[in-house]
């Protein structure tokens, strides 16, 4: 899967069962080009949400809430996520 695959894919996901204002998703892989755990086709998201929703829950809740939407994607093509909410 390439990277803009897997942007559209997780955009779609989270649009599908979150409400959401707006979603910004960016490719940050070159971070991790030099780390030893890096795999080729593992990626690195940055996900900026601004999510009513999910601001009003906690952030362990918000962020455990995006996971298990992402569980499939984190498992085998996801190597890192950072998630900003507001």
């Amino acid at each position: 899967m390439d990277i803009n695959e897997l942007i559209a894919i997780v955009k779609k996901k989270l649009q599908d069962q979150i409400k959401i204002e707006s979603i910004n998703i960016e490719d940050k892989s070159f971070l991790h080009k030099n780390h030893a755990g890096n795999q080729k086709d593992k990626f690195h998201l940055k996900i900026n949400l601004n999510s009513i929703e999910l601001k009003k829950m906690n952030k362990i809740d918000s962020n455990k809430k995006i996971y298990k939407i992402l569980d499939k994607e984190l498992k085998e093509f996801i190597h890192s996520i950072q998630i900003l909410i507001s």
